[in-house]
Order: C-alpha cells, then sequence, then structure tokens
C-alpha cells in the first residue's frame, strides 16, 4: 500500500537517562523539580515519568544485555522528561491564549493516521518508545500535543519551525514564569527551553515508504 508523507511534530526530547533526584535543590520550592504557572511539578511525579519508560523499555527488550544497552544510550532521560513536561505546560498556555482546542476526536483520528504509517498500533507504540521515550499509556497524550501545535502554527498562520510560533511559546513561557530546580539547569523563556537541554523539543519525521518512522 502506498503511504503518503506525513510530518509529526513529536515533543519529546531524545531518549536518555541520568540519576534521579531524590530532593529539590531550589530553597524556594523544595521537592519540586520545576514550577509552572505556580503550579509544582514534583521530583516523584518527574521520578514516576521516567519510570514509565523504563518499565516500558524492560518489557519491549527482555534481554538484560540488550535493556542496559538501550539505557547506555539514553544519558539525559530524566532532564530530558522535565525539559518536556514543562514545555507541554507551556504549548499548552499558548494554545489557550490563541484559543485553539484540540477534540478527542481529532486526537484519535491523528492516531488512527500514524497506525497507517507505522503498520498498526503496536507497531506506533514501540517506534514512540525507542525513538522518543514516549510510553504506550502516554501516546495519546503526546499526540494531543502535537495536534495542538499543529493547530496553534495554523493559527497563527505559519509552521512549527517559524520565530512566530516560537514567539507565541515565548511569550506563554514569560507568563507562567518558569522556575527548574537548578540541579536540572536553567529555563530560556526566549527560547522556551532548558538551556542545557541537547535536543530541540520539537522533531520532524518523515514516514516513507519501507519501515516506518525509522525503524
Amino acid at each position: 500500500m502506498h503511504r503518503r508523507r506525513r510530518t509529526a511534530f513529536l515533543l519529546t526530547a531524545a531518549i536518555a537517562a541520568a540519576p534521579l533526584l531524590t530532593a529539590c535543590g531550589n530553597d524556594a520550592h523544595p521537592g519540586a523539580a520545576a514550577v509552572v504557572g505556580g503550579e509544582r511539578i514534583t521530583v516523584s511525579q518527574l521520578e514516576n515519568r521516567v519510570d514509565e519508560v523504563r518499565a516500558a523499555q524492560r518489557e519491549a527488550v527482555p534481554d538484560q544485555a540488550q535493556y542496559q544497552q538501550a539505557i547506555a544510550r539514553t544519558g539525559g532521560l530524566t532532564r530530558d522528561t522535565l525539559h518536556s513536561m514543562v514545555l507541554d505546560k507551556v504549548l499548552e498556555r499558548a494554545a489557550r491564549d490563541a484559543g485553539v482546542t484540540v477534540s478527542d476526536r481529532e486526537v484519535q483520528r491523528t492516531r488512527a493516521e500514524f497506525e497507517e504509517q507505522a503498520g498498526g498500533a503496536k507497531a506506533l507504540e514501540a517506534a514512540w518508545l525507542q525513538q522518543y521515550g514516549v510510553p504506550p499509556q502516554r501516546l495519546d497524550e503526546n499526540l494531543r500535543l502535537q495536534v495542538t501545535a499543529q493547530k496553534l502554527a495554523q493559527k497563527l498562520g505559519t509552521d512549527t519551525s517559524r520565530p512566530e510560533f516560537w514567539k507565541a511559546l515565548s511569550d506563554a513561557s514569560k507568563e507562567l514564569d518558569v522556575d527548574l530546580n537548578p540541579r536540572y539547569g536553567e529555563w530560556d523563556a526566549e527560547k522556551s527551553s532548558r538551556v542545557d537541554a541537547k535536543t530541540p523539543w520539537v522533531k520532524d519525521v518523515t514516514a516513507v515508504d519501507g519501515p516506518p518512522l525509522g525503524l
């Protein structure tokens, strides 16, 4: 079957692993990995998200040696996961400011299209886990954010690679007054990114004929 090309805007950093923190280094917000718009992302919440990825990887790669290799390849998962969690909230604020909403039907339609490209639901779940560190139970949530990003860009008359889109995120970052635990780095509101983040939040992934999504 011919598969039409489709670009996904992935709101996740590369799969990576790092030692988890057990306490917050920011005395103003003890126990918080970050504070976004006055709401805390706790260290416990961050650890749980990282654990979800690790558990999914363990199930997908039962061989111990291969599992250890997967961990070794993902050296910054904790920080990248926090980066994603914060930026998700930034995107949600930018979309709300622009009057953008996303329905469950839109999310399911996007998932169906991606599943067709990938070769089925399991293949899509495996691809998102392997390439972007999104466990199966977070896939719909991630796709909702990607649809949101696309609709926000459309509302602004641009696309997600253009300065106009990133200015909207920058404005939302400033509104939310993001405060990161210094052990995880700092948040650059102008760039809507952790200053030491190695991987851009938005990736362009084009599905083509052959192995789906780079698998």
